[in-house]
């Protein structure tokens, strides 16, 4: 499966301590109409680590009930117990979801090998495409372009690489190890553009939640070679993007959304509201953009 384009990381609304049905699904009809390419339920923007086994198959179910094919939807699956992984993808799987998203094992720290070894069980055990993500600030290891490229060549069923190091040598080596045959999106909302300029092919965004006509359009921009729009869009989403992480994700997105009605304030422990000198940049952010 190729992936391309903006796929929005999509925050998970609560009201009341459980999800909000009504407000995800009208979210999620919103991106769609708005352009997005594709969405991701039960990313790391969509809480996951807080979501119950039965929550985080909620998510993903309705997600693929409301796209209902218009989009692909690419499923949140990762875990550090790769039992654990598997269960999940399975359940991503029967539920209908186009590839899954796999998060490097967290905390316990697994070497290159070990990485492999995670990733090629959970391939062995249900037959779906794999997007592999790489976050070593949220996990405390990173998967080296060499371990991607053996992955690529071993597992046919690796089909991506969410980068999320916003380290462009890394990028790089990657695609070039990786010869055309791994498709490389953004993790990192400041490096669609240059991810793009070395040949990624899209972004796994958070600032597309309130953003998706634009970072869809700067993502067509790059690939039809329109590089005067796409540095126009990249520089107006800028100031955005620097608050929607001056405090841990998706804390400002979910405010952001909020104050755009979208969804309600509501987060899971440990998160906390945002600090109120944040929230009035934010605020002041989404008037001059007219989206409030």
């Amino acid at each position: 499966m190729r992936l391309k384009g903006a796929f929005t990381a999509l925050v998970t609304p609560f009201k009341n301590g459980r999800i909000d049905e009504e407000a995800y699904r009208a979210l999620i009809e919103w991106q769609i109409t708005e352009g997005i390419n594709g969405v991701v339920p039960c990313g790391t923007t969509g809480e996951s680590a807080t979501l119950s086994h039965k929550e985080h198959e909620a998510v993903i179910r309705i997600c693929v009930e409301q796209v209902n094919g218009r989009v692909p939807v690419v499923a949140g699956g990762g875990s550090n117990n790769t039992t654990e992984a598997i269960s999940l993808t399975r359940f991503a799987k029967d539920a209908g979801a186009d590839a899954v998203l796999h998060i490097t094992p967290y905390y316990n720290k697994p070497t290159q090998e070990g990485l492999y070894q995670h990733f090629k069980a959970i391939a062995e055990n249900v037959d779906i495409p794999l997007v592999l993500y790489n976050v070593p600030g949220r996990t405390g290891v990173n998967m080296l372009p060499a371990t991607v490229a053996r992955l690529v060549r071993d597992v046919p069923t690796v089909c991506a690489l969410k980068e999320a190091t916003a380290n462009l040598t890394q990028v790089s080596e990657t695609i070039e190890l990786c010869k055309g045959k791994l498709t490389l999106l953004s993790g990192d909302d400041f490096t669609i553009l240059p991810t793009m300029a070395v040949g990624g092919v899209g972004v796994i965004s958070v600032l597309s939640n309130i953003l998706p006509k634009d970072t869809a359009c700067l993502c067509r921009a790059m690939e039809e070679g329109d590089y005067e729009e796409a540095r126009r869009l990249h520089f107006k989403m800028m100031p955005l993007t620097r608050l929607l992480f001056c405090e841990t994700n998706p804390t400002p997105v979910k405010t952001a959304l909020a104050l755009m009605g979208k969804i309600g304030p509501e987060m899971r422990l440990p998160l906390v509201p945002m600090s109120e000198p944040n929230e009035k940049k934010l605020r002041q952010e989404l008037e001059r953009l007219n989206l409030i």
